[in-house]
């Protein structure tokens, strides 16, 4: 799969486009991803899916505060496994959303994109002020002859799997619910910083990430199972994020005490999948009381390495 941005897509071969920003690359984006090579490969079409950044609600509501599943590069790792031609990407400016659905269809999807068929959602809108929907496009798609495909509500699984579904799961902390949705275990990748050490001095050492970009979302504060690849070793740990309530922390942290692992991997880069949550995170009367809760909270994670059997 090759990258592009719009600006720089130069092919002229005939293609068959859909069209979103395909946050977190689901189970339901990937259904409709599949129809779409499936057709590409019948007709001799070249795929593409033709995504924007920033998301629209960046631009247009200027939400600060909206938070991504996927970086960039994510999406892109992502869809390389799902045997698209292109991923095209599409500055989103407010200049571009005061194109109406005739100048989109016409100057990016036929004369830029030569677009021969298009598969959109079932509830996808387009244009200024998202005015134009399905019939409009079928409509276009006689005049510029392309064919268009609807992808249906109950033709997703029967559920109506959305992003904002799962940002909403990631962010009250449901990491089951929101793997179950995407499809595979929400990640996000960073380095590890120097932080405070306490954890050395309470015997659960922990690495401290910074995670790459501000705009990816990290869910629910609280005590999580994850693991990591470190030395092409699958390692599993316990994650907090938060603020260290019991030690009076004002920042917030994402801190990993990997389990039965003693490595220096200090500015390593890495990627964490995120299993399931153990509990929210807590304030304690005392040291000791936290390291009694550390100790618990080890032995669920080490019971649920055990219960992989591997």
């Amino acid at each position: 799969m090759i990258r592009e941005n719009l600006k720089d897509y130069n092919s002229t071969k005939p293609s068959v486009i859909t069209i979103g920003t395909f946050d977190g690359v689901h189970i339901g984006h990937k259904k409709i991803i599949n129809q779409l090579t499936s057709i590409s490969s019948k007709n001799n079409l070249i795929s593409i899916l033709l995504s924007f950044f920033p998301h629209p609600k960046m631009v247009l509501q200027n939400d600060n505060e909206l938070k991504l599943i996927n970086t960039i590069q994510e999406k892109e790792s992502l869809l390389n496994s799902l045997n698209l031609d292109y991923l095209i990407i599409k500055e989103f400016t407010k200049e571009f959303s005061r194109l109406s659905a005739l100048e989109f269809v016409r100057d990016i999807l036929v004369n830029k994109l030569n677009a021969k068929h298009i598969i959109i959602g079932y509830d996808h809108h387009f244009g200024r002020n998202r005015t134009a929907n399905i019939e409009q496009l079928k409509e276009f798609g006689e005049l510029y002859d392309f064919k268009v495909t609807e992808i249906l509500a109950q033709d997703i699984d029967d559920i109506a799997i959305s992003s904002t579904k799962i940002r909403k799961a990631l962010i009250n902390g449901e990491i089951r619910l929101a793997n179950k949705f995407l499809g595979y275990n929400f990640f996000f990748s960073g380095d590890v910083i120097h932080g405070n050490n306490i954890g050395k001095t309470i015997s659960f050492p922990t690495a401290n990430i910074k995670i790459d970009t501000p705009y990816k979302l990290v869910p629910k504060n609280g005590v999580y199972i994850v693991k990591t690849i470190i030395d092409n070793q699958i390692t599993f740990g316990m994650m907090n994020i938060g603020y260290n309530p019991t030690f009076n922390g004002k920042q917030k942290s994402i801190e990993i005490h990997f389990i039965n692992f003693n490595k220096n991997i200090y500015h390593k880069n890495l990627t964490i999948e995120m299993i399931s949550r153990i509990r929210n995170e807590i304030k304690f009367n005392t040291v000791e009381d936290l390291k009694k809760q550390l100790e618990q909270d080890k032995l669920s994670t080490l019971n649920y390495i055990k219960s992989l059997n591997i």
